[in-house]
């Protein structure tokens, strides 16, 4: 959404512009974020004013996901899936979420949630 000149620009840019659902960020991926924009100065600086302003909530995980994250690490040890992939699934369940805004193909078309046969994943 940040680099203008990214293929995805435009699709991931309307989705969050045009969101209608609730929109939140598991703690984990502001950390991945972060790493991500330190070549976009200011960028992480304004995604957290954002949040701030309640654009977006941050979603921290219980003491109990932590373990659902292991569990799922063990589960998907063949993707493999990652702490941060795991963590963002375990609070998708929490929170019954019915989609997940992610470029992340690889991993969430093969993971099953356990509250729905299979994540809607946006931007479509």
């Amino acid at each position: 959404m940040v680099d203008a000149s990214d293929p995805d620009h435009a699709r991931c840019a309307e989705l969050i512009v045009n969101a209608t659902r609730p929109l939140v960020i598991p703690a984990p991926v502001l950390v991945e974020t972060e790493y991500l924009l330190r070549p976009a100065r200011g960028a992480f600086r304004a995604l957290l004013e954002d949040v701030g302003r309640g654009s977006f909530a941050v979603a921290d995980l219980s003491p109990g996901e932590l373990g659902q994250v292991g569990d799922l690490l063990d589960r998907y040890a063949d993707l493999p899936l990652g702490f941060v992939d795991a963590a963002v699934l375990a609070i998708v369940e929490r929170l019954r979420a019915p989609a997940l805004a992610t470029l992340d193909r690889r991993h969430f078309t093969v993971v099953r949630p356990a509250h729905v046969e299979a994540l809607e994943l946006l931007p479509s």
